[in-house]
């Protein structure tokens, strides 16, 4: 049995219980991190199913996808009535800047060196060739000071080892149910400790985040729901074993020092030289 057989992709996991338990936690999280967020140039790359940057009030904001849509699905009747390269985000409160959407490669983006201020990775480094790559770019595109937002599923998790077993059966030649893959079909999981590393290596420095979705690997959504007191317990009492994570990092530059907006001051007038006079003398003394 191969991993494509016992596996569906993200859009398709997206829609089941778990995936649908999984956006709620990620919209709410990802709202939270970027809602304080200034600047001019915001970017989301990949997963269209969460709108990563709806809470936030940049003016200019871009939906990056990996691959055009399939020819045929969601065609309009007149191909020349539709701009080929975009495609609305699920808000109708966007602007239409804030709703062009782009194809390209997430280890070449089509942007200036330190040309944007936010970048949201929505489990975009686990369905990439190459995340740190992938990571490098949106270093280079980033501002001094910008921030990138990661989500990404723990693999020291309930949903972690529920993955890893699947995989291990499929490694040995198992059949039936324990050669099911639990998550998406995807590359390997991303620790947090080794993005940590990974973000440190590139002079991020992580600032906040978090882990979340404590209920177990669970296909149903009625046991779903009965596992909800997990939620609460699992942020007091094991929150590093949570499902999924988001890092909310900050671009920093070694020997460089932000100011603020530059202001022309008046220059101050010298003052003139005092006159002393002499009752006795004839001529003044400057």
């Amino acid at each position: 049995m191969t991993q494509e057989a016992s596996s569906i992709d993200l859009p398709r996991w997206l829609q089941t219980p778990p995936g649908r338990y999984l956006l709620a936690w990620e919209q709410q999280r990802i709202d939270a991190q970027v809602a304080d967020l200034f600047g001019f140039h915001a970017l989301q790359l990949g997963m269209p199913e969460v709108d990563a940057l709806r809470a936030n009030r940049m003016p200019h904001r871009w939906l990056a996808l990996a691959a055009p849509p399939v020819p045929g699905e969601n065609a309009c009747a007149d191909a020349s009535a539709r701009p080929p390269m975009t495609m609305p985000l699920h808000d109708p409160a966007y602007t239409p800047s804030a709703a062009a959407a782009l194809y390209c490669d997430f280890d070449a983006l089509p942007f200036a060196t330190q040309s944007l201020d936010l970048v949201v990775l929505p489990h975009t480094l686990e369905f990439t060739i190459d995340p740190h790559r992938t990571l490098a770019e949106v270093e280079r595109v980033l501002v001094p000071e910008g921030r990138v937002v990661i989500v990404g599923f723990n693999p020291n998790s309930l949903w972690g080892l529920r993955q890893w077993s699947g995989r291990t059966a499929q490694r040995l030649g198992a059949v039936g149910g324990a050669g099911h893959l639990f998550l998406p079909r995807a590359g390997d999981l991303i620790a947090h400790r080794r993005l940590a590393d990974w973000l440190r290596l590139l002079s991020f420095e992580v600032q906040s985040g978090g882990f979340g979705c404590y209920r177990p690997a669970l296909k149903s959504e009625a046991w779903l729901d009965r596992c909800a007191w997990m939620e609460p317990a699992g942020d007091r009492w094991w929150p590093v074993f949570g499902a999924v994570y988001v890092v909310n990092a900050v671009k920093r530059v070694r020997g460089m020092r932000l100011i603020g907006l530059a202001r022309n001051k008046l220059a101050k007038p010298r003052a003139a030289p005092a006159v002393v006079s002499h009752k006795h003398r004839d001529t003044e003394v400057i």
